[in-house]
């Protein structure tokens, strides 16, 4: 099975089935199947081959899905650009990718190039009107370690790395959740992440292997609190995906938990940061009939644990576990044995690699630190680099975050430690709870309880929201940065 015949499959058992649900309206299985092989003999007829790259620099929309679809049915790799990311980002990628093409949305085009990027760029219009209306093709009949595509992720010396997912890689992970929520054909799910982030894997391919449909969240739209909740009823989706801090802007600020719950929601899915515990709580006592699923995994891995929210997660003062191995992974803490280590995954998800470096073998370090508990559920504990010495002490950020999150008058927080030596704080970044404004001493008392004296926060910093990536995760350099410069 390749990631390529999850579509083909579905577009042959139910062709007028809604495949994809996107700003252009809905499109039926049979129409994108077909839209995939036009794209696929425009490329074929362009010359790209076997193992060539091909950038997708777009917004998300039906023929950035039918591209992607493409360039696996003649054997390439595609590697997802966001539309937004700038040019120069752009040129970053295609220079470490060297991709044969790159096919780009009219807006994207528009925008000037830097020079030397003289890659070949096409938009989705010319390069469909080089192939007539119902042209087919074989599909490349790829072998399950051959790469399918390349997620670029922020690399620590600011140049981006490419992590190379092979059809093994992300069918094992796939194969796995679509059997968990045994999805089928009347799902509906919801398509929150940008397809250059790891989540939007399951919602596109989960949807094709069960023949369900996938609903796209324009980009506008992410982190439109209100807009979101009614996308939710309105579209009736069944299946939610999505970073917690969306999930969190959608209960403080969208009225998510006001009224009934969606009526057809049957499934709540997070992932890719810790969930506030009290958001948690709320979600599981307003939503008893719906399942809450934590997953765990960097993109190097996807999904490797996944832990399933109870009742007895109502009682719970901390942040959830992170849970137990999935997708046929096994998952371990390094050093063995002790009480807390550094998660390390090995199994079928596991990537191939960093393009362009020598293949990954063996088991993938994580860089995150978790603890085991008597049940064998694993529990988040923070990042190795967000591991910091302040007067002697060693300290996990992370802990700190999960103390001061639990407290009913904070939404959100991030913890930073800004300074050096001696001068060395610890500042928190917190949005409040909806009419509340948490005193520095009130969370210095909450600390208090929980933590040792040397964990206690210095300064605490109260925000509307907090910045994030393009990925929705907490921009941590740019609130420091803030901070250092008296913005915050």
């Amino acid at each position: 099975m390749t990631l390529h015949a999850l579509l083909t499959a579905s577009a042959r058992r139910n062709p007028e089935a809604v495949a994809v649900h996107g700003p252009e309206g809905p499109v039926r299985y049979g129409a994108l199947d077909a839209l995939a092989d036009r794209f696929a003999a425009a490329l074929t007829a362009r010359g790209v081959r076997p193992g060539d790259r091909v950038v997708l620099w777009s917004h998300k929309g039906v023929r950035t899905i039918a591209l992607m679809q493409a360039a696996l049915r003649t054997g390439a790799v595609y590697v997802p650009v966001t539309g937004s990311n700038p040019p120069a980002r752009l040129a970053r990628i295609t220079a470490s990718a060297r991709p044969a093409l790159v096919v780009a949305d009219e807006e994207a085009a528009r925008r000037p190039r830097p020079d030397g990027d003289d890659t070949p760029l096409v938009t989705f219009s010319e390069l469909l009107a080089e192939a007539r209306e119902g042209a087919r093709v074989t599909p490349y009949d790829a072998g399950p370690d051959e790469p399918a595509y390349i997620l670029y992720t922020s690399g620590s010396t600011g140049e981006p790395k490419g992590v190379c997912i092979s059809h093994r890689n992300a069918l094992a992970f796939v194969e796995w959740a679509v059997a968990e929520l045994a999805l089928g054909a009347d799902d509906r799910l919801s398509q929150h992440a940008p397809f250059t982030f790891d989540l939007s894997v399951f919602d596109l391919y989960g949807a094709f292997a069960a023949g369900a449909s996938v609903h796209l969240v324009p980009q506008e739209m992410a982190y439109a609190p209100a807009q979101l909740v009614r996308f939710l009823h309105e579209r009736e989706i069944t299946v939610w995906y999505s970073v917690p801090s969306a999930l969190s802007l959608m209960i403080r600020e969208g009225g998510l938990l006001e009224g009934e719950p969606p009526a057809a929601l049957r499934a709540c899915l997070f992932a890719g940061e810790p969930f506030a515990p009290h958001h948690v709580r709320e979600l599981r006592a307003g939503w008893p009939k719906v399942r809450l699923l934590n997953w765990y995994g960097p993109t190097e891995t996807n999904v490797c644990t996944s832990y399933e929210v109870t009742d007895a997660d109502l009682e719970r003062t901390g942040a959830l576990p992170i849970g137990a191995a999935c997708s046929g992974d096994e998952v371990l803490l390094d050093p063995p044995g002790a009480e807390e280590g550094e998660v390390v995954v090995s199994g079928p998800t596991v990537m191939l690699g960093y393009w362009g470096r020598e293949p990954h073998r063996g088991l993938y370090r994580t860089g995150d630190l978790a603890r085991r508990d008597a049940d064998g559920q694993l529990s988040y504990v923070g990042r190795r680099d967000q591991m910091v010495k302040i007067r002697g002490h060693r300290i996990e950020l992370g802990e700190i975050e999960a103390a001061v999150g639990s407290l009913d008058t904070v939404a959100d927080v991030a913890v930073l430690v800004v300074g050096v030596g001696l001068e060395a704080e610890l500042h928190a970044v917190v949005v409040p709870a909806p009419g509340e404004r948490p005193s520095l001493l009130h969370v210095k008392r909450c600390c208090a309880e929980r933590l040792p004296t040397y964990m206690i926060i210095d300064r605490l910093h109260l925000q509307e929201d907090l910045p994030r990536t393009a990925n929705g995760k907490l921009d941590r350099p740019l609130m420091t940065t803030q901070i250092e410069s008296g913005e915050l």
